[in-house]
């Protein structure tokens, strides 16, 4: 029997595939999830993929009685994937003080009961907005950490620097940083995918609407930018290849095999794409138009930044291995799928 997994942010995205892949490793999982930004019925589709329902707890990780709670509830908890995070640049420069109260604590509530309920480690949700605006593309996980554009960035710079004092410290659990860079796309079974509550801070849930005719038309911030079209650049990994990067690090840690006690990988697949090229790429995979129009550039965005993943092809023998076409046509099934629903 595989230990039991602490997922916080469970039922959002990222975790809600992560859920599936742990599943299908064969580990015990646990989410934690205030339903801020997902819903109760993401627990149907991963009970429909896998064949298994994780156990939830509805409550906030910032409330540390509650996280006390879950711990008392389901003894032997051994390792920790974090994803309870808001999570959107833009909101992020209008909402700073529930950004940094979100994240950050969040991360110590959980720090703390590691300590104290002898849990062997903890996988990081980072982000590529650590490196700010790079001098140079590919980033490598050497490439300087230069001050953050936005709130959201800095939470996760920050995150980083507390995990590293207390394992520094001496604490006795390990961590593996996971920079992701932009996580698109949904399962294939169309069964979990990107469903924000309210209206979409990430591009393809709003590409996706805007398709469907639920958003009258998608802005692209900015096309004036040092580019080849003028729109920024992104390295858009799909979300199932990065779910199984956690898998592959939550072995890491828990079969001590990690080199060192704090380990970072960048989780890119070494593209970059432009807005304008995403949305060409989307209408090509589908055969379905995206209403678009140019608007100007958004407060805490970056240029262009793309992932040099040498380090995560060689270390965890991991690969990002979806073509984009593909992530495009999940995206668009997993919006169809919501509109037979009647959700969206």
């Amino acid at each position: 029997m595989k230990p039991r997994i602490l997922v916080t942010g469970g039922t959002g995205y990222i975790g809600s595939h992560t859920v599936v892949e742990l599943q299908n490793a064969g580990y015990p999982v646990v989410i934690i999830d205030n339903l801020s930004n997902s819903n109760r019925d993401v627990l149907d589709g991963i009970e429909r993929i896998t064949g298994i329902r994780p156990d939830f707890v509805e409550a906030d990780c910032t409330d540390i009685d509650a996280l006390r709670n879950l711990f008392d509830t389901y003894p032997g908890i051994k390792g920790i994937i974090n994803f309870a995070a808001s999570k959107a640049v833009g909101e992020s420069m209008q909402k700073p003080v529930l950004y940094y109260r979100n994240n950050l604590n969040t991360l110590l509530n959980l720090l703390d009961l590691m300590a104290e309920r002898d849990v062997d480690g903890i996988v990081f949700s980072s982000s590529c907005t650590v490196y700010g605006e790079p001098d140079v593309n590919p980033v490598t996980e050497q490439t300087p950490i230069k001050k953050a554009t936005s709130p959201y960035g800095n939470t996760k710079q920050i995150s980083e620097e507390i995990i590293t004092d207390v394992i520094n410290a001496g604490a006795n659990f390990k961590s593996v940083i996971l920079r992701y860079f932009n996580p698109v796309g949904a399962h294939p079974s169309a069964e979990i995918g990107e469903l924000p509550n309210g209206v979409p801070q990430n591009l393809i849930p709003y590409l996706t609407q805007t398709a469907m005719g639920i958003r009258k038309e998608l802005s692209v911030f900015g096309d004036d930018y040092n580019t080849p079209d003028g729109s920024c650049i992104r390295d858009y990994i799909d979300v199932v290849d990065l779910a199984k990067a956690h898998v592959i690090a939550i072995e890491r840690m828990l079969t001590n095999a990690s080199e060192d006690k704090i380990e970072i990988f960048n989780l890119g697949t070494g593209n970059g794409l432009s807005v304008l090229e995403l949305i060409n790429a989307f209408e090509t995979a589908t055969g379905v138009k995206v209403p678009h129009k140019i608007v100007g550039r958004r407060a805490g965005d970056i240029e262009k930044v793309w992932a040099n993943p040498s380090h995560a092809n060689n270390v965890l023998g991991w690969k990002a291995l979806t073509p984009i076409a593909d992530t495009m046509r999940s995206a668009w099934a997993w919006q169809c799928k919501l509109r037979e629903r009647g959700i969206m």
